[in-house]
């Protein structure tokens, strides 16, 4: 498929507001957005609102929202089709007049009998033509059909697949108006793409088969032929469509749990594209690198622990000026002060790898601003068993320490290790416990020089209080 050298690409993400941004939704508007921005061209929103029943003020801003913070702002004032009608109208009535459409009373009673006789033979439901040639009247009884070709074929030119054909004779008379004289999502979409100018329809595969006959709409009205990308669905683990038993499904929660955006959309570009062996991208080295003709028609697996690596990744290149205006968010969330810690950009640069996202790195903070609210038992249970006589040794020789820094501090471990021939698991460990309530944390010595020496004998007390209590 040859572009238009002087024709401007214009690609367009049109979701329906009926809940927060899915995470395959955002993975199309961003293949949409690069794609155009690759090609100079403008991306554009819609907001597929018809349902009236489902659709929301709340959703659509959510999803507005979230597109807009994520990086994908559209290059115009997204237009809601709710809005729109009279011009869907007006093209229904140009498809009218140019005998290319026929009104139809079917009742919902005969044509659930031919869907159900037609599987009873094995054939495929779909609307038998009865009122093709009637030149029935509008009445409140009567939806409005597109007449498909009854012979050969529509051939979808894609750039993910190929060329697809479709047999006319299996595509059935569509309805465009309903009896209530609105129209339907074909229509809609239809006209909304001519109407914006749009020339590249990039969408996941689920939309194949309405392609054919948004092409008979498009003939019908004499509207030109468009360029199409049906990407592949985004699976879960199982290889079925991404739902909630598989990770959470909506932006707004990757970003409530300390994602970063741009860790984000590094993540859903390698859903189904991939440049070598090169895997972190921020968005000015997709529009760069990306294109459409190198995306897989294979499902595409999302994958956390992908997110998470890639999330480490991103994280580690911020600066530390950065990296702490993103967390505090999440400090806050736990009610935490990051600045009350006399040592925070130390504390904060030797913990800023302590977790995949940011949620999980305050998290991992809490234990220096507050006494652990417990212990990890199994930890106790293997480093320490029911004898504090290295903690009570440890808290002798800290007492004794009058220099408090982190070169000392080891030093002062080394030197116990060595007159007791004990480990430095043995020794460092249960001063680990004592001071976060696990084994986790940076080097001893920088550990217990974040913390003041008295907190960390009050710790360590308390520590053996409850080693002594418990056995």
């Amino acid at each position: 498929m040859e572009k238009d050298s002087l024709k401007k690409v214009i690609t367009r993400f049109a979701p329906s507001p009926t809940g927060t941004l899915h995470i395959g939704g955002v993975r199309t508007a961003l293949f949409n957005y690069v794609y155009a921005k690759k090609n100079h061209g403008q991306f554009l929103v819609r907001i597929e609102d018809t349902d009236r029943e489902r659709s929301t003020k709340e959703f659509e801003d959510n999803i507005l929202t979230s597109l807009e913070s994520i990086g994908l702002k559209p290059d115009f004032t997204p237009i809601n089709q709710s809005e729109r009608g009279d011009i869907y109208i007006a093209a229904a009535e140009k498809i009218i007049s140019s005998n290319q459409a026929y009104y139809c009373n079917c009742s919902k009673e005969r044509l659930d009998a031919m869907r159900a006789e037609q599987q009873a033979k094995g054939l495929k439901p779909q609307y038998d033509g009865k009122c093709r040639d009637l030149n029935l009247e509008k009445s409140e009884n009567t939806v409005l059909r597109l007449k498909t070709p009854l012979e050969g074929t529509i051939t979808v030119k894609d750039y993910v697949r190929g060329e697809i054909v479709f047999n006319n004779s299996e595509l059935d008379d569509l309805i465009i108006l309903r009896s209530d004289g609105s129209p339907t999502y074909h229509l809609c979409n239809v006209v909304d793409d001519y109407e914006q100018g749009v020339t590249t329809v990039i969408r996941g595969e689920d939309h194949i088969s309405n392609t054919p006959r948004q092409i008979h709409i498009q003939n019908a009205l004499g509207y030109p032929e468009l360029e199409y990308a049906h990407l592949p669905l985004v699976l879960g683990s199982d290889k079925k469509r991404l739902s909630k038993r598989h990770a959470a499904t909506s932006l707004e929660e990757y970003k409530n749990d300390g994602y970063l955006d741009s860790a984000i959309l590094n993540t859903l570009a390698r859903l189904g594209w991939s440049r070598g062996d090169k895997e972190v991208f921020y968005l000015d080295d997709l529009i760069r690198d990306f294109e459409i003709t190198e995306v897989q028609k294979a499902g595409a697996i999302f994958d956390t622990t992908k997110l998470n690596f890639l999330n480490v990744q991103h994280m580690a290149n911020l600066s530390l000026e950065e990296f702490i205006k993103y967390l505090e968010p999440f400090m806050q969330a736990v009610n935490i002060d990051l600045y009350t810690h006399n040592k925070y950009e130390i504390l904060i640069d030797a913990m800023r790898s302590s977790g995949n996202t940011f949620k999980e790195v305050a998290q991992n903070l809490t234990c220096y601003f507050e006494k652990p609210g417990s212990y990890n038992q199994k930890a106790i249970e293997k480093f320490i068993g029911g004898s504090t006589e290295i903690l009570n040794d440890l808290k002798d020789s800290i007492i004794n320490n009058d220099n408090w820094t982190e070169d000392s501090i080891d030093k002062m471990l080394s030197s116990y290790r060595d007159l007791k021939d004990l480990s430095v698991p043995k020794v460092n460990q249960p001063l680990r416990i004592a001071l976060t309530g696990s084994t986790n944390s940076p080097s001893l010595g920088l550990t217990l020089s974040l913390f003041e020496k008295p907190e960390v004998l009050d710790r360590i007390n308390k520590l053996i209080g409850f080693i002594e209590t418990n056995n």
